[in-house]
């Protein structure tokens, strides 16, 4: 079906001699004043408008027009209002453009220029209403700060509504990078506990000999340097949720203690005698296999059971369908904000490399992708190179005619634009088709200027 276009003009010839030039492209709309042109625009929505500022009951003055244009705007602020004006009202279109106008043509029309021009104002209306759209999905779907429409990952939304409400231990299993801590903290977000603690605490990360003391705390002169009685986490997190991240990495000694914490809920403090009550939820998480472990003789299988009375696995980026994308954007969307870089985004192949990629990071590879790609990148479009990705070798091999010849067209084009240094008319001249026509190639095949790119 054709975009629908609505042009408004006083003069029925020129409305009909419009009409047979643009009716091949465009479902056209026409209108002969200003009630007629927001009627249709209120029924039909067009995303471009082609309208003459002089219109009834006073053809000779520009007021009606940007009066017109005015309301349309104010029902739709995406709509894309290109004036048509004489000559001597040049002054009066420039105005228009600053009160909400896309752009203005001066009398007479060339047709080519028209075309041109209407195909590059519904390329921005359907480009400004998918980030719309885009920006809506995220408010629809974020959920406690995980963004994802993949049915794996409503599954796993399901899952934190359910195990939320209670205070079962919960296991999450899931790769390095996947948001098992993001996970946790939304299920305490979500319970009884919210306005207690959130405690997190890496198992990995703490050299054994001090993990006992970072999880149970000490006494004052239990050990060399213990100058003071220190709280542990465990103890930290009472009245709220103690988040224990790698712990498959717990030596065998320590998950006996942690075991009778979970049996008694009760802990003592290294060098101490005295038992401490801790009320405090445990959610666990591992990238490792616990059973292995079990069968390894290196993970207490009691504590196993103890710790896994919810299991939840968090699927990998590569098989949550849709949300490459959809993260992407998001990323790209905030460190464009704190960076300071406006008005960027991912070219064709930067998104078919994503797509292609199998992402052993997982989302935190995504992001730190796409931050350095934010920082790195010249111009508007981030690249692959800017990602540090290869091209998708399926999304570089044509399967139809169409995309052979396409790849074709792009590559010869991308050429002769390098050879001339992207000047147009010289380009158009060695390719053998007109500056428009290759302007029209250009934009179907998303070629646009590289910033470092000479002018």
């Amino acid at each position: 079906m054709n975009p629908k276009l609505l042009i408004v003009d006083d003069d029925e010839e020129i409305r009909t001699q419009m009409k047979w030039a643009l009716a091949q492209d465009y479902e056209v709309l026409l209108a002969e004043d200003r009630a007629s042109a927001v009627e249709f625009f209120k029924f039909d929505r067009p995303a471009v408008v082609l309208m003459d500022l002089g219109l009834p009951p006073q053809p000779n003055n520009p007021e009606e027009g940007l009066a017109a244009m005015s309301e349309l705007v104010a029902l739709d602020r995406l709509v894309k209002v290109v004036v048509i004006t004489g000559q001597e009202e040049k002054e009066v279109a420039l105005n228009a453009v600053g009160a909400g106008a896309y752009d203005f043509l001066c009398k007479p029309v060339d047709t080519e220029e028209l075309k041109l021009l209407l195909k590059r104002c519904f390329h921005v209306a359907r480009l400004e209403r998918e980030y719309r759209e885009m920006q809506q999905q995220f408010q629809g779907d974020t959920f406690e700060g995980m963004l994802g429409t993949s049915p794996s990952m409503q599954t796993v939304f399901a899952s934190i509504r359910k195990v939320a409400v209670t205070e079962a231990p919960v296991l999450i299993l899931g790769e390095s990078g996947t948001g098992k801590e993001m996970a946790a903290m939304a299920i305490h977000r979500r319970s009884a506990r919210k306005d207690g603690p959130f405690i997190a605490i890496n198992c990995s990360a703490i050299p054994e000999t001090l993990l006992e003391s970072e999880l149970f705390g000490h006494e004052k002169g239990a050990f060399t340097g213990a100058h003071m009685q220190r709280k542990g986490r465990i103890e930290s997190a009472s009245g709220g949720t103690l988040f224990l991240d790698e712990i498959g990495e717990i030596p065998l000694p320590l998950q006996v203690k942690l075991l009778r914490f979970l049996q008694e809920q009760r802990i003592e403090r290294v060098g101490g005698r005295q038992e401490i009550q801790v009320d405090a939820r445990i959610i666990a998480a591992t990238n490792s296999d616990l059973k292995k472990g079990m069968a390894d003789g290196r993970f207490r299988e009691d504590l196993y059971y103890r710790l896994a009375v919810v299991q939840m696995t968090l699927p990998p980026l590569r098989d949550r369908e849709g949300d490459i994308r959809l993260l992407a954007q998001s990323f790209l969307q905030r460190f464009s904000r704190e960076i300071g870089k406006q008005g960027l985004a991912f070219d064709r192949e930067a998104v078919s490399a994503m797509r292609g990629h199998a992402w052993p990071g997982n989302v935190r590879e995504l992001e730190n992708r796409v931050k350095r790609a934010v920082i790195m990148a010249e111009g508007r479009r981030l690249t692959v190179q800017d990602l540090e990705l290869a091209e998708s070798k399926d999304s570089a091999r044509a399967t139809t005619l169409k995309e052979a010849r396409e790849n074709l067209e792009r590559e010869m084009i991308l050429q002769g634009l390098r050879k001339h240094s992207w000047k147009i008319a010289a380009a158009a001249a060695e390719l053998g088709v007109s500056r428009p026509t290759l302007y029209e190639l250009m934009e179907k095949l998303n070629i646009q200027r590289p910033a470092q790119e000479p002018q």
